[in-house]
């Protein structure tokens, strides 16, 4: 009996021998842990604005300083996503985001239009998240070939945007921006849907990535929103 629960389950996860209520869990965990990430990234971006400690940090000390703590945060992840320490670690990261996020932010409120702006690119990044997590329940073929090609449109936005940095192009950065919606909002897609089918069994490491994606979603909206509907008047 149990090895045709098995079976079915490798065939309803496309090889991933997981039950459905362990991925019905992981699920589930993912959406709670995902949703408190918010707090800290929120608290992050307002001590960030308030404090104005990230108003130095721009073109080349920014980027040094986002990418080793992002990076340096998502190694401790990855080693502590098995143990207690693993969700203090990823909240310890989602503030870091929230105050590197806070510059952008910062400039984005110096507009008169400011807080509508944020307010847009928060719903805008809500609604993509509920069609790509619609999507992913909806969809029943496998995915994973997406992986490998989405991982290459993220490195082609990793190094255009180090580029960008010091050349400092509007038309790259809306290129760039635009190209980053598109890619990470096919990465909830593919996140999503490897939970639904077994194929990631850490809610901390599938929460890791939805955040990344929402993060880069909403930053890459909030950037194109200041760049074509900024009212600086």
């Amino acid at each position: 009996m149990n090895d045709r629960v098995e079976s079915l389950d490798r065939a309803g996860g496309f090889g991933y021998s997981v039950s459905q209520v362990q991925r019905n869990k992981v699920l589930r965990n993912t959406y709670w842990l995902l949703a408190l990430s918010m707090v800290p990234t929120v608290l992050g971006a307002w001590f960030g604005v308030a404090s104005g400690i990230t108003a130095s940090l721009g073109g080349g000390l920014g980027l040094i300083v986002f990418l080793a703590g992002a990076f340096g945060f998502m190694f401790a992840i990855e080693r502590t996503k098995n143990s207690a320490a693993g969700v203090p670690v990823l909240l310890a990261f989602t503030f870091f985001m929230g105050l590197m996020l806070s510059r952008l932010l910062g400039s984005v409120l110096g507009l008169s239009n400011g807080a509508s702006l944020i307010t847009t690119a928060f719903a805008g990044t809500a609604g993509v998240f509920t069609v790509m997590a619609t999507l992913a329940t909806v969809i029943k073929r496998d995915l994973s070939g997406m992986g490998k090609w989405l991982f290459v449109g993220a490195l082609v936005i990793l190094v255009g945007g180090v580029v960008n940095v010091f050349v400092g192009s509007t038309v790259g950065m809306m290129a760039l921006s635009t190209l980053a919606i598109g890619v990470f909002s096919l990465f909830m897609l593919y996140d999503l849907k490897r939970v639904i089918d077994g194929g990631e069994t850490n809610y901390i490491s599938a929460t890791l990535a939805l955040y990344l994606s929402i993060f880069n979603v909403f930053q890459s909206l909030l950037a194109l929103l200041g760049i074509m509907g900024g009212d600086r008047e």
